[in-house]
């Protein structure tokens, strides 16, 4: 009885152990990351907006923050998130710019109008590894539609130091020129 205990637990040892050594990860450390610019809609729109009921939006993005000095960051993945809130109306959308801190254009994610169908949502990211926007890192965006609408352009970073894992959102805010 004793002997079919020990060889049990040797048994159950071995599986434990072979489970824990499958389940090791690649190391990726010194493979390259390829940043992603696709994001767009492949619907283009064909409307000729009407200047009032166009509007402009400022969305802060933070790609890095500062972590107890101000020389150690933690870098941050950033999602840019254009909501059309509207159950009946597209939303038009006819510029999304990404600039960085010094306020110098990063890239430009479309270079024509898009739309968004009711209830529709598109994403833009930027990678934990594109450090191009620094810690005041922004969008601007430009939207119109055909009758008054109330869309929601909000952005959510998210990061970790050591163990611990973190997140926060932005919100835009109109800009009036």
């Amino acid at each position: 009885m004793k002997n079919i205990k020990f060889i049990g637990g040797i048994c159950f040892s071995l599986v434990f152990a072979m489970n824990v050594m499958s389940c090791k990860q690649n190391s990726t450390e010194n493979v390259p990351i390829e940043i992603l610019d696709n994001h767009t809609l492949n619907r283009k729109a064909n409307t000729i907006s009407n200047d009032s009921l166009k509007r402009q939006v400022y969305v802060p993005i933070y790609s890095d923050i500062y972590n107890q000095t101000r020389d150690t960051r933690t870098l941050l993945t950033a999602t840019l998130s254009i909501r059309n809130t509207s159950l009946k109306d597209s939303l038009f959308v006819s510029k999304i710019d990404y600039y960085n801190t010094e306020g110098d254009l990063v890239r430009s994610y479309i270079d024509s109008p898009i739309y968004l169908t009711p209830m529709e949502s598109i994403d833009y990211v930027i990678e934990q590894q594109d450090t191009s926007g620094g810690s005041g890192a922004n969008f601007m965006i430009d939207w119109y539609s055909k009758r008054k609408l109330n869309p929601l352009f909000q952005a959510v970073m998210v990061g970790g130091l050591g163990a611990q894992a973190f997140s926060f959102t932005t919100e835009g805010i109109e800009i009036f020129e």
